[in-house]
């Protein structure tokens, strides 16, 4: 059994089906990249994952305990999500930090401290915590998004094309912060090639997922 097991998911919407016996194991600090042609079923893998949305049938467990209604903010305490879509908020992006770490899942973390080690890391400068949100590029606000997954402190992360925005020197700083570090479980959907020469293990949806 692994830190993550997937048995037989099944996901359909509007009678089209999205997944279909879909089986995934996933061990404890393993580097994965997920690739395949938009509308294949990678985004709504890591949605189920973190309980957005119900499956028709399966099982999703993560050490041990399957995943469900009764136990999703436990898992989400576990789990950093990093979705495609960065339009997350407004407000100086010190405010959305605050935020971040008032939610019930994040005030027992003490990340914070790490937060302008993050920003060097990634190419940021302090400055930008003072900056509004809405006014940052592409590039920029999937790097807060990414240090604010980083502060959450949590040793498994799924991001969804987290690099698309960015040049080829940050996609590879980005890679190797995340697949670099022994200890993080991290699971990554992508078609930037940076990934791929790093990871471990490649599922390629293209090829059939059953």
């Amino acid at each position: 059994m692994g830190l993550l097991d997937i048995q037989k998911l099944s996901v359909s919407y509007d009678r089209k089906t999205i997944l279909s016996d879909f089986n995934l194991a996933v061990a404890k600090g393993e580097k994965i990249l997920i690739k395949g042609k938009s509308g294949i079923g990678k985004s709504t893998l890591f949605r189920m994952i973190m309980g957005f949305g119900k499956y028709d049938s399966g099982d999703i467990s993560l050490e041990g305990i399957s995943v469900d209604a009764s136990n999703i903010w436990d898992i989400r305490k576990k789990v950093a999500y990093v979705s495609q879509d960065t339009d997350i908020a407004e407000g100086k992006v010190n405010d959305l930090v605050d935020e971040v770490f008032s939610f019930k899942a994040n005030k027992s973390n003490n990340g914070r401290s790490d937060i302008e080690k993050i920003l060097y890391e990634l190419s940021l400068s302090p400055d930008i915590l003072n900056k509004e949100y809405t006014k940052l590029s592409g590039g920029e606000k999937q790097r807060v998004v990414l240090v604010l997954a980083l502060l959450s402190g949590k040793g498994i992360f799924l991001l969804d094309e987290v690099t698309a925005e960015l040049d080829a020197d940050l996609k590879q700083k980005v890679v190797d912060m995340f697949f670099d570090n022994p200890q993080w479980t991290v699971l990554a959907i992508s078609h930037d090639r940076e990934w791929e020469s790093k990871a471990i293990k490649v599922i390629d949806f293209s090829c059939g997922v059953n």
